[in-house]
């Protein structure tokens, strides 16, 4: 570990208790607060690989170790302490937020799709996005709440997202779900579950109960997963698709964790294999039919490169383009 090393660190983190923390996370802020202004604790933190020193993995590295959440000097103490098995532990996890509230953002796109849907996700963590029809979603458009249900009746995970326009909303017909990731995540495990719920901020409210509920509705009927590398792993696992089902490929969020020499290879064999949603920064990458023009700062939502909706990049709302309505093709 270097001096500059530990600078980096307390740079990194200061832009983090700056830009990301405030609204999200006290804890998490007075946390990376601390790094920045603190020599020992950045010290300790700068033997973490620089791949795995993203605050949220380290701070959920932490809580899994048993770091102190209520006095940050006490906690201080504590990095210090335990700096070799956190730099020990990031190494060998990383950052696998499922967020089923995203599956409010694809919706609209899967609605344009004709079932039955063979679902497949690249980046798929636990699967929790591979159950879009198993959720109950509440649309607000002004003052209209827009309900859509599962055909047997309200979920016990329900996802509100503001709406501005008019998609289809209709619930879409999932026959088969599947998914690939580095390092799967099974809803099932206990540990798994321990490291999932781990990764929502402290203070975000009513997340960690969606998740943890959104886990049961997974361990109840898993998906198949597979560990493997995306653009290498899916002609495989696609071709175990049913017959007569659409397949469709979905990579949400996840491109931003390929690295760019990559991503062009995920996007081609995503085309390749069957219909393609997506749910990127604008300037991720070129597989967009044409460029994204954010008016929000939001992700684009694209259906086989075609921009159809400016969304949240976790699905808190969805501003659907015009023209891009059911018959739009």
């Amino acid at each position: 570990m270097t001096p500059d090393a530990a600078t980096t660190v307390a740079d990194r983190y200061r832009r983090f208790a700056r830009d990301e923390a405030p609204g999200r996370s006290v804890v998490y802020g007075a946390w990376a607060g601390r790094v920045a202004d603190d020599a020992a604790v950045a010290a300790a933190l700068a033997g973490i690989p620089d791949t795995r020193r993203q605050p949220p993995l380290v701070f959920a590295v932490m809580r899994l170790l048993g770091a102190p959440l209520d006095d940050v000097d006490e906690w201080a103490s504590w990095v210090v302490a335990h700096a070799d098995a956190i730099v020990e532990e990031c190494g060998r996890r990383s950052v696998q937020t499922n967020e089923p509230l995203r599956c409010a953002a694809l919706l609209p796109a899967l609605a344009a799709i004709e079932g039955p849907i063979a679902l497949l996700e690249v980046g798929a963590s636990a699967g929790l996005c591979l159950y879009p029809d198993r959720y109950s979603y509440r649309y607000h458009r002004g003052g209209e709440v827009i309900p859509v249900d599962p055909v047997d009746g309200r979920s016990s995970v329900v996802l509100d997202s503001d709406l501005e326009g008019h998609p289809d909303l209709r619930m879409p017909e999932i026959v088969w779900r599947a998914g690939i990731d580095l390092s799967p995540l099974d809803a099932r495990r206990s540990e798994d579950r321990k490291w999932l719920t781990g990764l929502v901020w402290p203070g975000e409210e009513g997340r960690l109960e969606r998740i943890e509920a959104a886990l049961d509705i997974v361990a109840a009927d898993p998906p198949i997963l597979v560990a493997g590398d995306g653009a290498q792993a899916l002609p495989a696992l696609a071709a175990r698709a049913p017959a007569g089902a659409t397949l469709v490929v979905t990579t949400p969020g996840v491109l931003a964790h390929v690295p760019r020499v990559h991503r062009t290879a995920v996007i081609a064999a995503a085309r390749a294999a069957g219909r393609w949603i997506t749910l990127d920064a604008p300037g991720l990458h070129d597989g967009w039919t044409r460029r994204p023009e954010p008016a929000r700062g939001g992700f684009a939502l694209a259906l086989d490169g075609e921009v159809r909706a400016e969304v949240d990049p976790l699905g808190a709302w969805v501003a659907w383009h015009p023209g891009s309505g059911p018959t739009a093709q």
